[in-house]
């Protein structure tokens, strides 16, 4: 994957990555058809790019948006009294902080990221990146094998056309 060849990326999140508590979210479905750390990988390396282009805090970034769903249950079996869109962020920024001590940026972009779904609005620019990068790789992640059907009927289209 790209992410790994990125040194300044691994050097912020690699870490984090290797912890078994991270490790723990490859074994969780996430959108259907990825899991939950390769959701979060897509989410913390898109939003970091964004955040280093910008000359914002990247690193801050990359590390809220690589915890942002750090919570272990299905949301579509565990029901709570309040919505998924909001506990799951107070759930994941818990157990991120018994990984690794978080800043401000970092605790803002995991309890905000479902702005939109929750009425309180980020506090930190870097928040609204990953806000908007996890809706992004969501779509993206749960329409992928709508698009690769698409993909296989545009081919067969175009053969058909060229015979």
């Amino acid at each position: 994957m790209l992410y790994k060849e990125d040194k300044e990326y691994m050097d912020h999140v690699g870490q984090l990555i290797a912890q078994p508590r991270v490790q723990k979210l490859k074994t969780i479905t996430h959108h259907i058809y990825s899991n939950r750390l390769e959701h979060s990988i897509h989410v913390s390396y898109t939003s970091y790019k964004i955040a280093k282009k910008l000359g914002w805090d990247a690193k801050s970034t990359a590390r809220g948006g690589l915890l942002h769903d750090m919570f272990y249950y299905d949301w579509r079996e565990t029901k709570f009294n309040k919505s998924h869109a909001w506990v799951h962020p107070r759930l994941a920024v818990r157990n991120a902080r018994k990984v690794t001590r978080l800043n401000k940026v970092e605790e803002d972009i995991i309890v905000k990221h479902m702005w939109g779904a929750t009425l309180a609005p980020p506090r930190y620019k870097e928040a609204y990146i990953v806000t908007m990068v996890d809706k992004y790789w969501a779509i993206k992640e749960a329409m992928a094998p709508v698009r690769k059907r698409m993909a296989k009927r545009r081919l067969f289209h175009r053969k058909m056309l060229k015979s």
